[in-house]
């Protein structure tokens, strides 16, 4: 991977891990998959581990990646990738070079990890289970990064929030913002997006009841897709520096609040 061109930044203390509160949740045994390949192998909750959550059934066996099951775009280059940046500029204790978790919302295994993951949402398509999980996951503390998605297809996803958070507003989240401010300064969004709608990137998110932000949204961009290319030549520096600062960004902001 090319060394990213930025300052590389060291924190004078680690961020210690966090778990979520569980309380009241009745059990805690694993969710049963339809593939090996999903859910916690080991528990990694000791340190950032980079998570993605499934957000339609699969086959079994059903290819992961890039032209496979379209939630799973960008795996797993783009989380191995974006976890060896995050532990070259912070004091944080991170996994390498390892495929990502991949969850369901039903799986209790997911509250150990305060951040996670989803992307191209329009093809949402949760169980009132899976609902009820998302909507334990944000209000117990948890963050979520959805990314690779536009136009459109909003409408799916905001179906879906609307089922699991019905008495909070989705709302325009500007510069000014702490999660743009945490770690890098992020000044304006005139950054370049993969997708190609062409229309301008915005960032939404959704806040509990004491102003955290539980969601930031991605729309009409996808950042993700810069992580997973970072490594290839061809690629304007400018545009993976970018992307990479959001990305440190979100994860600071989930660990911190």
């Amino acid at each position: 991977m090319r060394t990213l061109i930025v300052i590389i930044i060291v924190l004078a203390a680690a961020i210690a891990p966090l778990t979520l509160s569980a309380e009241g949740v009745a059990s805690e045994k694993a969710a049963h998959y339809e593939d090996n390949r999903l859910g916690e192998h080991k528990d990694e909750s000791d340190k950032f581990k980079f998570v993605r959550v499934k957000i339609a059934p699969m086959y079994p066996g059903a290819y992961l990646g890039d032209h496979g099951e379209p939630w799973s775009h960008d795996y797993p280059e783009a989380g191995i990738h974006f976890s060896k940046i995050l532990s070259e500029l912070a004091k944080i204790q991170v996994v390498l070079d390892e495929d990502e978790y991949i969850f369901s919302f039903g799986d209790l295994n997911l509250m150990k990890y305060p951040s996670s993951y989803m992307w191209e949402v329009v093809f949402m398509e949760l169980t009132d289970a899976e609902i009820q999980g998302m909507r334990e996951y944000l209000l117990r503390g948890g963050f979520l990064l959805v990314d690779d998605f536009g136009g459109r297809d909003i409408g799916t996803f905001q179906y879906h929030l609307k089922k699991a958070l019905p008495e909070f507003e989705m709302k325009p989240v500007d510069p000014s913002h702490p999660i743009f401010n945490c770690f890098f300064t992020i000044k304006n969004f005139d950054v370049r997006s993969y997708r190609a709608s062409r229309a301008r990137s915005e960032y939404l998110g959704i806040e509990d009841k004491h102003g955290r932000l539980m969601m930031i949204i991605n729309y009409n961009n996808d950042v993700s897709d810069f992580w997973q290319w970072s490594n290839d030549p061809f690629q304007p520096i400018e545009d993976t520096n970018s992307a990479y600062k959001f990305g440190v960004n979100y994860v600071f902001y989930a660990l911190t609040h």
